[in-house]
C-alpha cells in the first residue's frame, strides 16, 4: 500500500541531502554552471570548493533542474507515494518554480508544485509545515492551498558584505559600485519573494545590524504581530562565509527578542550566495505554527 503525501523541496532550503533521509523527504540538489562546467549543491560540489571559484572571479551562473530530472524523480517518488508535494525557490527569484508547474501537468494532479514566495530559511519553514500537515493526513492540495494562502508571513532582510558580486551579476550599475566601494558602504536588502529591493545603506556591519533590528522590531509590531503574539513566529540567522558575525548577530537579537524563537544559524544557498558573495548576514521571520 502507497504512503499518501511526500514534501519535496531544493537544496535553496538549507536543508543538507542527510539531514532530507532523517526527514523522510526528498532535497533536489540546485545545478550551477562554474568555468563551463556543471555542479550540483553539496553533491559535487562543497561550499569551501564554491568560495574557492567565487575567489578566483570564476564564471559562475545558477540553472535549474532540467524537466528530464524533475519527472524521473517525481516518477519514482510515485510509485510508493500517492501524491508529491514540491516547495521549490520563489517564481520571483528563479523560473524553477514556473516550469516545474508545466512538467507537473502531466501527471494526472498527483504533483503539486508550491509558489509561496520563500526562500531559504522562510523556505526551510515551509517545508516543516508541509511535513506537520501531512503527518495531520492533510492532501497534496490542501497543504499546496495552505502554504500559499500564508505566503506572506515571513521577512528577509540581508546585509552584503561586497557589492562584487551584485555588480558582476548585473544587479547594480557599475558606477554605483565603484561608489559603493570606495565609501565601503554595505547594502540592506530585502525581498517579499518576487526580487530583492534596497532599503538602505550603511558603512558598518554595527549600523547594519541596527537596521535589521529596527526592521524586524516594525515587523512584529506590524505584519508578523499575531504570530509572535501567539508564539508560532521563529526567527533564523543566515550568512555567507561569516559565522562569527553571525553567533554575534544572533545573541543580540535573543537579547533584543526575548519572547521570540530562533532556530540553529544556517548557512545561505549557493543559489543565492553567488550573487552577494562572502561576508554577507541576514536575519528572517517566518511564521512556523506546525513545527514542533
Amino acid at each position: 500500500m502507497k504512503k499518501k503525501v511526500i514534501i519535496m523541496t531544493d537544496s535553496n532550503s538549507g536543508i543538507l541531502q542527510s539531514e532530507a533521509k532523517e526527514l523522510g523527504i526528498f532535497v533536489v540538489p540546485m545545478p550551477f554552471t562554474i568555468n563551463d562546467e556543471e555542479y550540483l549543491e553539496e553533491i559535487s560540489i562543497s561550499q569551501e570548493k564554491f568560495y574557492e571559484f567565487l575567489a578566483q572571479n570564476a564564471d559562475v551562473s545558477t540553472s535549474q533542474p532540467s524537466q528530464i530530472y524533475l519527472e524521473e524523480t517525481w516518477t519514482n517518488l510515485l510509485k510508493e507515494y500517492e501524491e508529491v508535494v514540491y516547495i521549490p525557490m520563489s517564481s520571483g527569484l528563479s523560473a524553477t518554480c514556473e516550469n516545474a508547474k508545466n512538467y507537473a501537468k502531466s501527471f494526472d494532479g498527483k504533483v503539486f508544485v508550491v509558489d509561496n514566495k520563500r526562500i531559504s530559511a522562510t523556505m526551510k519553514a515551509s517545508v516543516f509545515e508541509a511535513m506537520a500537515l501531512a503527518k495531520q493526513g492533510k492532501t497534496g492540495a490542501q497543504i499546496k492551498a495552505y502554504l500559499e494562502r500564508t505566503w506572506n508571513l515571513f521577512s528577509v532582510y540581508i546585509m552584503v558584505g561586497t557589492l562584487k558580486y551584485l555588480k558582476k551579476g548585473g544587479r547594480i550599475s557599475p558606477a554605483a559600485a565603484a561608489i559603493g566601494s570606495a565609501l565601503k558602504l554595505k547594502p540592506i536588502l530585502e525581498t517579499t519573494g518576487d526580487k530583492f529591493e534596497k532599503v538602505g545603506m550603511v558603512l558598518s556591519v554595527a549600523q547594519a545590524k541596527k537596521k535589521m533590528i529596527a526592521k524586524i522590531k516594525a515587523d512584529i509590531e506590524g505584519k508578523l504581530k499575531t504570530q509572535y503574539e501567539e508564539g508560532t513566529l521563529t526567527s533564523s540567522v543566515v550568512h555567507t562565509q561569516n559565522l562569527a558575525e553571525a553567533e554575534k548577530f544572533e545573541a543580540e537579537l535573543k537579547a533584543e527578542f526575548p519572547n521570540l524563537k530562533f532556530t540553529p544559524i544556517e548557512i545561505l544557498s549557493l543559489s543565492v550566495s553567488c550573487h552577494i558573495g562572502p561576508g554577507s548576514l541576514a536575519v528572517t521571520l517566518q511564521n512556523n505554527g506546525f513545527h514542533e
